[in-house]
């Protein structure tokens, strides 16, 4: 199974045991061995940190999915297992993240999200995915319960 995420570039680092757990469960529990995760923002990078931890531990496979052709070789090299969406290149630049984005809900058999706001792509993406009737983990609500 596949899965990506989507959410705020604001998130807190507070939210990283419950990213952790989360996708303890779903390589545990539901089958999950491949991951996409965008670079934009505090949220997409929490995954990464999360997920390279988790790869030393499991069988798992992830790749960082770039929204723009790198310019330079060294430019990739600065995500770990980048990949780069087919047609994105035919994309302009101004629409790229929505069309990655887009991509990765089709590729998905489940999204997890961090998402606190009802605008934004985050939100768009997270609603996107629940329309193609995607299982949808959204983190935000686990973070609300253990501040109240």
């Amino acid at each position: 199974m596949v899965c990506t995420f989507f959410g705020h570039k604001d998130t807190p680092k507070e939210i990283e045991p419950t990213l952790r757990a989360t996708l303890i469960a779903l390589i545990e529990n539901s089958d999950v061995t491949d991951f996409y995760v965008g670079n934009n923002g505090n949220f997409d990078a929490a995954v990464c940190r999360q997920l390279e931890s988790l790869a030393i531990v499991y069988p798992i496979n992830f790749s960082t999915v770039l929204a723009y052709v790198p310019k330079s070789k060294s430019e990739n090299n600065n995500y770990t297992n980048a990949i780069i969406p087919e047609g994105i290149e035919t994309v302009p630049k101004r629409f790229s993240i929505s069309w990655r984005n887009r991509w990765m809900v089709q590729k998905s058999d489940i999204v997890v999200a961090y998402v606190t706001r009802s605008f934004g792509g985050a939100y768009q993406f997270m609603e996107l995915a629940k329309k193609q009737n995607k299982p949808v983990i959204n983190l935000s609500m686990f973070l609300d319960e253990k501040n109240k």
